[in-house]
């Protein structure tokens, strides 16, 4: 009997429409509106903040600097943020189209699937110990007490797992089942590491994207006066300016950029939410102006609010170009920023922006101030 003849055989199963997560909302929908809703209510809690002064001691610049040194009044940003999330949820309805209707039932005979890949795989077993000069089959008769062991060591081959099937003319007759631990480890790969596995990839593909075009925005001069230098006008980063962008830039940067991770890695549309969302508010993250010690997004990885900031002034504009989660293309290509403790950096920042406020009050003081009648 051959090696596939000897497999167990896959159950049957039939699908099923996936009944939608969020009644009455279809999956589709949804996967539209999470990302818009997680933009605006994450960066609208950054604002009252803001607004409130809470957290000075954790904020990256201060409320004088916002004023001060961005160059762009919050209703623009506000107007381009909507009409890249428009461009965003033009794209995902035309996508939408082209991705199947997701269902449910055959989770069990995928299962099956990933345990004959796993059976298959016990074949080269002995192949792989006889090089080292070790005979599994005498191995695996003295390990007979434990079969599972037993039928591992001997290439797959599990005598003692077996069971009466019905199949027209082989009624009764006895064929092999899975044993215990291919299918707890067939459930772990098909229901963790799988999975684990498409979102790891998304991130790479989605940052190589990024990183590489947000590079040549900053190389060529072209690009950068015609789109990125809008996203430059905020000097001072704030979280719902995130993903303030040239129209053109914001489509190609990120709407296209996550498009292409999220095809990649292959992903359904309950994981296209979870990685859209989660793309979301990592950017928002960055951009929000705070270097808060309990927040999670800040420590998961070394791209940060702190440091994309850098990116935003000045003296780091040509440097830490990686968005929106790791800096491995930074750290390998050499674009990290090197500058050492900026805080003095910083400090200057802040005192031209007071000075600046200063003389803009003085001003207008002299401007409202009545004239000095001249003595007869």
């Amino acid at each position: 009997m051959t090696d596939v003849l000897d497999l167990p055989p896959l159950p049957s199963y039939s699908l099923k429409a996936l009944p939608p997560l969020v009644p009455p909302l279809p999956d589709k929908v949804l996967i539209l509106l999470l990302p818009i809703a997680a933009y605006w209510i994450f960066s609208l809690f950054f604002h009252y903040l803001d607004t409130h002064d809470y957290f000075l001691q954790y904020r990256l610049h201060t409320p004088v600097e916002v004023l001060k040194r961005n160059r762009v009044p919050r209703r623009d940003v506000v107007r381009d943020v909507l009409i890249q999330q428009f461009i965003q949820t033009l794209m995902g309805v035309l996508i939408s189209f082209t991705e199947p209707d997701d269902t449910y039932g055959g989770e069990m005979h995928e299962v099956a699937v990933w345990a004959q890949r796993l059976r298959l795989a016990q074949r080269a077993i002995p192949s792989m110990l006889s090089v080292a000069g070790i005979n599994s089959m005498l191995l695996a008769d003295r390990a007979r007490s434990y079969p599972q062991l037993a039928g591992l060591l001997s290439g797959g081959r599990y005598s003692t797992f077996l069971q009466l099937t019905r199949l027209g003319l082989n009624d009764g007759a006895p064929m092999p089942t899975f044993a215990p631990w291919e299918l707890n480890l067939a459930r772990t790969l098909y229901w963790l590491v799988v999975p684990a596995l498409q979102f790891a990839l998304a991130i790479v593909v989605f940052d190589t994207w990024q990183y590489f075009l947000h590079r040549a925005m900053h190389m060529n001069q072209w690009l950068y006066r015609t789109f990125h230098s809008r996203h430059h006008r905020l000097y001072v980063p704030y979280a719902f300016g995130a993903l303030y962008n040239h129209p053109v830039e914001g489509f190609l940067l990120d709407t296209l950029g996550a498009l292409i991770a999220y095809k990649v890695a292959g992903m359904s549309t309950r994981q296209g939410m979870w990685f859209f969302t989660g793309c979301t508010f990592k950017t928002v993250d960055d951009h929000c102006g705070y270097a808060l010690p309990w927040d999670p997004l800040q420590h998961l990885t070394s791209n940060n609010a702190g440091y994309h900031d850098i990116h935003h002034q000045s003296w780091g504009i040509k440097t830490n170009f990686s968005q929106p989660f790791f800096t491995f293309w930074d750290r390998w290509l050499g674009t990290a920023s090197t500058g050492g403790d900026a805080s003095a950096r910083y400090e200057r920042s802040r005192i031209a922006a007071e000075q600046q406020m200063s003389h803009d009050e003085m001003s207008i003081d002299n401007q409202c101030a009545p004239p000095v009648k001249s003595s007869q």
